[in-house]
């Protein structure tokens, strides 16, 4: 059996600064709450972050938002929004750096600094960790310190604002629960739900009975996916925040025309810098696991900040940052501190760590795979040169009819969907959804005698429907459905004097030579549409 780390050489010491419930802590400053106010932040209508206050009153993390609102009436409901966490972060990052410059953001809310430096410089770790807790502190930011010799083990020790002595990480992490190995996504990657929970069901319930498991019996029974956490379960080193930058050669640089000082155009020249770098990424057969952001201002300022990220960047996720960054930097400008003082002339990317692509290993379906990664670098340089809003994705949504059910969202944003999911939409159209869904495709629907076939107000058919129309083309109908009424927003102006809404599904005659017709879903609303077709 093995429980400690494998590498005897001198640790690199680390020191992570945390700042608690940093979704929460930012919603709140968004919306310019007292700190003791209750404030969640909810996704896909689920509580992902919660402060102090709301804890106190019951909410709890992966909570229901009806739940969690009628514990605490006064909660305070904010969605998920990575650009305001990043925004509201700048001025504390800022801050950290101003004491010590060679930090890294690993996400808004925790970043990780060389612990030896700081402790020379200021006479010791304890003594540097003060130094920081304070320096968040001048800028309005509760925080915690941990040091620790890995990355990982830091950021935990960072949760309790515990400093682990040298060498003694494998000993803090054993008695940890088993959770803890997924507490900071940011050093994760993988969603590692399932993992935790089979190890519980296994009755490995600390980080240390996991760690005292052998690699070779972790890799077998539990695959790829679960050696990244033995060897942090383990306290094996991991790799230590960068000291210097790579030599030149992969770095984009722009000079935008004019200065940039808003938000959209900072959205706008991350895209297009972005499609640059991971050309020459792609062209160099590498990938981006740090990131340095540069920018400089028209007074002569600069201003540098290094992303970390547990995998490697994918185009929207360097877009993201360089958007979120330059959204902090600019905020900082307009009366927070740490952001330029004037438009930015200069912006620059330079890869600080890359990694050979042809190490990574690519999903079974091919999500990270050579076609997968040009198909999206071909999406973003259209979205470079259309603009931010051509080019976009569907995000499941909640809705009555099939088509309301997908909300489209700018490539490289966050996808909020526009309707509640959960939300139990009476009335909805059943299961299963059509697998293509057509606007504008307009039909005629006749009865044996070949006369139109109407919706009348009590929800049902002029006369039974025997054919439909298509453009030049015309089907019997084999068997048809409904109608079923779409009885929506009643009570606006006009509504009752307008055409009745409904919906039907119609099954075409089976072509010679096939088994069965073409299944569509029928809205009427005056005429007949072709809404949805069943493959």
């Amino acid at each position: 059996m093995s429980g400690g780390p494998a590498n005897s050489a001198a640790p690199q010491r680390i020191l992570a600064l945390w700042c608690p419930d940093w979704p929460a802590a930012a919603a709140a400053a968004d919306a310019d709450l007292p700190p003791d106010h209750p404030v969640a932040v909810l996704h896909g209508n689920r509580v992902v972050a919660c402060n102090a206050p709301a804890r106190a009153d019951g909410v709890r993390r992966g909570m229901k938002r009806r739940e969690s609102q009628a514990r605490c009436p006064d909660l305070q409901v904010a969605g998920t929004d990575p650009g305001r966490d990043a925004r509201i972060f700048e001025p504390v990052a800022g801050a950290v750096a101003a004491l010590i410059p060679l930090i890294e953001v690993l996400r808004p809310g925790l970043v990780v600094i060389p612990a030896r430096g700081a402790a020379r410089f200021f006479g010791g770790e304890g003594a540097a960790a003060e130094k920081l807790v304070d320096a968040a502190s001048s800028v309005g930011a509760e925080s915690l310190v941990g040091i620790a010799d890995e990355v990982f083990t830091a950021a935990l020790a960072a949760r309790r604002g515990v400093i682990v002595p040298p060498g003694g990480s494998a000993a803090f992490l054993a008695p940890l629960p088993i959770a803890e190995l997924g507490a900071e996504q940011a050093l994760v990657g993988d969603d590692r739900t399932d993992l935790i929970d089979l190890l519980r069901r296994l009755g490995l319930r600390t980080v240390g009975a996991f760690a005292g498991l052998t690699s070779a019996d972790v890799a077998t029974r539990f695959g790829v996916d679960a050696i990244a956490a033995h060897r942090q379960a383990r306290a094996v080193a991991d790799r230590p925040p960068s000291t210097a930058a790579l030599p030149p050669g992969l770095d984009v640089e722009l000079r935008p025309d004019p200065p940039i000082d808003r938000v959209d155009a900072a959205a706008f020249a991350g895209r297009s810098l972005a499609v640059d770098l991971h050309e020459r990424l792609s062209a160099a057969g590498v990938a981006c696991l740090r990131l340095e952001v540069s920018a400089v201002a028209e007074n002569g300022e600069r201003h540098t900040r290094i992303w970390r990220c547990a995998e490697p960047l994918t185009p929207e996720g360097t877009a993201d940052r360089v958007r979120w960054q330059i959204d902090g930097w600019l905020t900082g400008s307009r009366g927070r501190t740490g952001g330029p003082g004037a438009p930015i002339v200069l912006l620059r990317l330079e890869p600080v760590e890359v990694v050979d692509a042809g190490a990574l290993q690519a999903g079974m379906w091919g999500d990270e795979g050579d076609g997968a990664a040009r198909f999206r670098r071909a999406l973003v340089r259209v979205q470079g040169l259309l603009g931010g809003e051509a080019v976009r994705v569907a995000v499941r949504s909640g809705g009555r009819g099939p088509a309301e059910r997908v909300t489209w969202v700018p490539l490289g944003d966050e996808p909020v969907p526009a309707r509640d999911t959960e939300a139990p939409w009476p009335g909805r159209m059943p299961e299963p959804s059509p697998s293509v869904l057509l606007t504008g495709a307009a039909v005629a629907v006749t009865d044996a005698a070949g006369e139109s076939v109407r919706v009348t107000e009590r929800g049902a058919f002029t006369s039974e429907p025997t054919h439909l129309a298509w453009g030049s083309r015309g089907w019997a109908l084999s068997w048809w459905a409904g109608p079923w009424l779409v009885d929506e927003r009643w009570w606006e102006p006009g509504a009752a004097a307008a055409e009745p809404r409904a919906r039907a599904q119609v099954l075409l005659e089976a072509a010679p030579g096939k088994d069965d017709g073409r299944a569509l879903l029928l809205q009427y609303a005056g005429g007949w549409e072709v809404e949805g077709v069943y493959e």
